[in-house]
C-alpha cells in the first residue's frame, strides 16, 4: 500500500486505487510468467541424464585431483610471475589512457560537452561492455598467442572502469574549493591541478589498486585462451588429463589472489 505522510511526519496508510491494484497484479503475473517460460526454454535444453548423473562424476574427477602434484609448483613461478606482470602493465597502461579519458567524460572538466563527452562516455561504455576474455580472444587472433595480447586485454578492460568510478569521483569534487581557485584569476590547467586533482587523488589510488587485484584474478583465466601467464599451463594440463597438476595450479591461483586481495586491502587503507 502507497504510504503518505501527516504533518507531523507520521505514515498514513491508504489503498491502492484499481488501476494501481491492476498494475501491481499484472506485473507480479508477467514476472511468474517470464519465470516460467525461461524454466521451460533451459529445461528443454537440458539433458537432465547429465544433471543426474553429475555427483558421480564429480566425485570421481575430485578423486583424480587428489594428491597434488606439489613437483609441478617448480615449472609453475615464470608462468605465475607473468601472470602478475601481464595484470600490473595492463593496470598501467589502462591508467595512462583511463584518467584522460575521465576528465574528458566530467561534465565540470570536459572541454566540451556537446561533443567531447558523449565520445568519452561512448569509450567508457565500449571498454566496459566487453569482456577481458572477449579482448583475449580477438587479440589473440590479431596479435598471436604470448602475454602482449594479454597485457592489451586487461587494458581495454580495465580503461573503462578505472575512467567511469573517476570521472565520477571528480564530478562529485567539492564546486567551494573550485571556486576559490577561480577567484585567484587562476587559469584552466591550474584549476584543474590545484583545485580537482588534490580532491581525486584519494579516489585515484584506490581505484587504481582495486582494479589491480581484479586484473590479477582476471590474468589468471586470459591463459585458456593463449594470452600467456600460468592459465596456459592451466589448459595443457588439462588437455592431458593431468589433474594432479590442475590441482596445484588451483592452489596456486588461490594464494595469489590471496595475497593480492590483503595487499590491495592494506594499500587502500592507507592511502584512504
Amino acid at each position: 500500500m502507497p504510504v503518505t505522510l501527516h504533518a507531523d511526519g507520521t505514515p498514513a496508510w491508504r489503498r491502492r486505487t484499481p488501476a494501481a491494484e491492476f498494475i501491481v497484479w499484472s506485473g507480479w503475473f508477467a514476472a511468474v510468467a517470464l519465470t516460467i517460460a525461461c524454466f521451460q526454454f533451459i529445461s528443454d535444453r537440458t539433458i537432465w541424464a547429465f544433471v543426474w548423473d553429475a555427483p558421480t562424476q564429480g566425485a570421481d574427477l575430485v578423486g583424480r585431483m587428489f594428491p597434488p602434484a606439489w613437483s609441478y609448483a617448480s615449472v609453475l613461478w615464470k608462468p605465475l610471475w607473468d601472470t602478475i606482470s601481464m595484470a600490473t602493465l595492463g593496470t598501467a597502461l589502462a591508467v595512462v589512457f583511463g584518467v584522460p579519458l575521465a576528465f574528458l567524460a566530467a561534465h565540470n572538466t570536459t572541454p566540451s560537452r556537446l561533443v567531447v563527452r558523449p565520445v568519452a562516455l561512448f569509450a567508457i561504455v565500449a571498454s566496459r561492455s566487453i569482456n577481458s576474455l572477449i579482448w583475449a580472444l580477438i587479440l589473440v587472433i590479431i596479435l598471436g598467442p604470448g602475454m602482449l595480447a594479454g597485457i592489451l586485454a586487461i587494458a581495454l578492460r580495465s580503461v573503462g572502469f578505472i575512467a567511469k568510478l573517476l570521472y565520477e569521483a571528480i564530478e562529485e569534487s567539492d564546486p567551494t574549493q573550485i571556486e576559490a581557485i577561480e577567484a585567484t584569476g587562476a587559469s584552466r590547467a591550474q584549476v584543474l591541478a590545484w583545485a580537482i586533482v588534490p580532491q581525486v587523488m584519494p579516489a585515484f589510488a584506490g581505484i587504481t589498486v582495486f582494479r589491480w587485484d581484479i586484473n590479477i584474478r582476471e590474468a589468471t583465466v586470459l591463459g585458456l585462451v593463449g594470452a600467456g601467464g600460468i592459465g596456459m599451463q592451466m589448459q595443457a594440463s588439462i588437455n592431458v588429463l593431468a589433474w594432479p597438476q590442475v590441482t596445484t595450479i588451483f592452489v596456486l591461483i588461490l594464494g595469489t589472489v590471496l595475497v593480492s586481495e590483503w595487499l590491495s586491502a592494506r594499500v587502500r587503507h592507507a592511502i584512504i
